[in-house]
């Protein structure tokens, strides 16, 4: 079935959003500008102050919503289901896990390439197929498991790439390693943000649009304040500015002064993942969930070729190979091997998650 213009434009945005949303984060991280009281000339390392803009960028999410109850509203025929009955604070622990786990990655992406952050970003899988299984009650199709475990080859693969690649293009081995961990680690942060919307706050049928928005808010609530004791917070040699503190936000404003192309590079990030939610969303609804997976695969393509491009990193064959093995590992995990296989495997797959679907549905009916 052929896709139409507005479904074109909806795959199109997703992908060129999504890509903007890490390429724009790593363009402000390589700019070099003077601080406050003419500091010397010093690297753009906030990733706190970054995670407040995403923040923001997703509390955009929940204008739109409004926007879109408003205008539906007034027509005559309702188009936006309207939720159950629950309470915004559901999604606090979502929330906070969010606002670590993309502050972790904030950190991590000062340590590593754009290409591998998000390519490693891909252990997400691992960690939630795992602790689904162990909370959620879930029972793994034998596909899944043997995604699972493609994916572990894969992410070893590009960290190797990392070992390799990391002192040539100017960046320590230390360094390297540190981002590579930190990105990991974040993802078994996003994963239990996964279980626990999952788990507490999709039963109540809560729209996309809200969900993210409602969540950006707390984020970025929670974050900004906590702006004020980082800025206290003694650092040593893990942070970039002159006062070695967690986060100085003051010496970030100054160097956005000193460097407007900085200003830019943050609203390119806040607007993309405003767009993104909103394009991968409708992706989701008008076309289908395993063309998002596809999608948002795609734009770590276009991170690795811009990257390469703009010299931000150097050509590592390792990568490619990489690549592929975490696109087999995701695409066995959300089944995209399917469609391939002969009609008596196909029916005999879907018979078996037809089961698994009703074993399922007993377990929560008796929790």
């Amino acid at each position: 079935m052929a896709w139409t213009s507005y479904q074109l434009i909806l795959a199109g945005m997703m992908l060129v959003t999504g890509s903007i949303n890490t390429l724009s984060a790593k363009w402000a991280d390589n700019f070099s500008a003077k601080g406050c009281k003419g500091s010397e000339s010093h690297e753009f390392q906030h990733p706190f102050l970054q995670a407040v803009g995403m923040f923001l960028g997703e509390l955009s999410c929940l204008a739109v919503f409004y926007i879109l109850v408003f205008r539906d509203r007034r027509s005559p025929e309702p188009t936006v289901s309207t939720s159950q009955p629950f309470n915004s604070w559901l999604f606090l622990p979502p929330a906070l896990c969010d606002m670590t786990g993309t502050s972790i990655m904030y950190v991590a992406l000062n340590m590593t390439s754009a290409s591998s952050f998000q390519m490693l970003r891909g252990a997400v899988i691992i960690f939630t197929g795992l602790l689904s299984v162990a909370f959620l009650g879930r029972k793994l199709e034998c596909s899944q498991w043997i995604g699972i475990v493609v994916t572990i080859g894969g992410l070893v693969v590009v960290g190797l790439a990392d070992l390799l690649s990391g002192p040539s293009s100017g960046k320590s081995l230390s360094n390297v390693i540190t981002g590579d961990l930190l990105i990991i680690m974040a993802q078994v942060i996003v994963s239990i943000q996964m279980v626990l919307e999952e788990k507490f706050v999709y039963k109540h049928n809560v729209h996309p649009l809200r969900a993210v928005g409602t969540e950006g808010f707390f984020g970025f609530v929670i974050l900004t304040l906590l702006l004020i004791p980082f800025y206290y917070i003694p650092a040593s040699s893990f942070s970039n500015n002159d006062r070695e503190v967690l986060e100085d936000s003051l010496d970030a404003f100054c160097q956005m002064g000193n460097q407007p192309l900085i200003i830019v590079a943050l609203l390119g990030n806040i607007s993309s993942i405003a767009f993104f939610n909103f394009a991968g969303i409708s992706v989701t609804k008008e076309i289908s969930a395993t063309t998002r997976m596809v999608l948002d695969s795609l734009r770590t393509v276009v991170i690795w070729i811009v990257s390469l491009a703009v010299g931000w990193e150097k050509f590592h064959a390792l990568q490619i190979l990489g690549f592929v093995v975490l696109l087999v590992g995701t695409a066995l995990y959300n089944g995209l091997h399917k469609p391939l296989m002969c009609g008596r495997c196909r029916e005999q797959s879907e018979e078996t998650e037809r089961l698994l679907n009703e074993d399922q549905a007993a377990i929560n009916a008796a929790t």
